[in-house]
């Protein structure tokens, strides 16, 4: 078990390095300029669902992703950077380097980063199999 953490340790460091000149160049017009899946496997003992971790890069300047809701739930932390997290309804939240939130099954909300500096995330996502990551929600 303590070897299986430090690789994933490993590896988010390692990717965070790797991949920065490239996700400079994405193309997509908004949400997050890179999306790093470390795994998605089978959840132990309940096999319509599976467990996901990913890193993002959010770059600076760039619309943030829509307002959308996951078909499961989601734990994000800041591990670089501040990331402006909105629940639909409710007041924005900044979260900085070491702050995570927890977001229920349905919750309609949005990532940014409003600040000026490349901000990453981890996410670990618990969703049921076979259907898509994120749901979009139409804007009022």
């Amino acid at each position: 078990m303590r070897k299986s953490v430090m690789m994933i340790a490993i590896t988010i460091v390692a990717a965070s390095i790797a991949t920065a000149a490239s996700a400079q160049t994405s193309a997509a017009p908004s949400g997050p300029a890179f999306s790093k899946r470390f795994f998605t496997t089978a959840l132990e003992k309940d096999p319509s669902r599976v467990v996901q971790m990913q890193m993002q890069l959010h770059l600076p300047n760039r619309p943030g992703n829509g307002f959308h809701t996951h078909n499961g739930d989601q734990w994000e932390a800041v591990i670089e950077g501040e990331i402006t997290y909105t629940v639909k309804g409710q007041p924005p939240r900044v979260l900085k380097v070491g702050d995570s939130v927890y977001i229920p099954r349905g919750t309609i909300h949005r990532n940014e980063n409003r600040s000026d500096a490349p901000a990453r995330t981890v996410e670990l996502l618990i969703m049921d199999k076979d259907k898509p990551q994120n749901n979009p929600v139409p804007t009022d």
